[in-house]
């Protein structure tokens, strides 16, 4: 099963639920798919959906997929990682009306980088690409990333820190 959240940011993510669906109705994705769609206004007809999940719910849907897919929020990529799965995140883009900035893609790419325990998906059409390949990109992540959720999420905080330092400071 292939779990996809969007988080609960109030803007719609249409872009990636659409991926997702036309993915799953041309046969590219087999996988029994479950998602959370949120505020977006796309609605999936190929896959099982709710608008939003109670926090427990969320944790056991985590838990029992095979991959996980989520936008760049913290929170949403945190909860996986914290139950040892390597999500796939989509970063919400503002050409795309999906965030007021791209301060998304910008933290997911530090993260990545830095931590090199997600996958980031910038080109919505390299989804499937991702997916399928799932198991060879984590297989060649380095181990000790997986368990580390200490001194991940420590070292996220800092990150985070100076995200929100450097859009105080723009914003002046």
């Amino acid at each position: 099963m292939i779990f996809v959240t969007v988080g609960t940011h109030e803007q719609q993510f249409d872009r990636l639920i659409r991926a997702v669906d036309e993915l799953k109705r041309e046969g590219k994705i087999e996988d029994d798919i479950v998602v959370q769609t949120g505020y977006s206004t796309y609605l999936p007809e190929y896959c099982q959906w709710e608008k939003m999940f109670p926090y427990k719910k969320m944790q056991e849907l985590v838990s029992k997929a095979g991959i996980v897919i989520t936008h760049g929020g913290p929170s949403s990529f945190i909860m996986p990682l914290q139950i040892g799965k390597v999500p796939i995140v989509v970063p919400r883009k503002k050409e795309f009306g999906e965030h007021v900035n791209d301060h998304q893609e910008e933290f997911v790419r530090m993260v990545s980088e830095r931590h090199g325990n997600i996958i980031p998906v910038y080109d919505i059409n390299k989804l499937g690409d991702a997916i399928r390949n799932y198991d060879n990109i984590v297989s060649g992540m380095p181990k000790e990333m997986k368990s580390n959720n200490a001194r991940f999420n420590e070292q996220l905080e800092v990150i985070a820190d100076r995200l929100m330092e450097k859009g105080r400071q723009r914003g002046k």
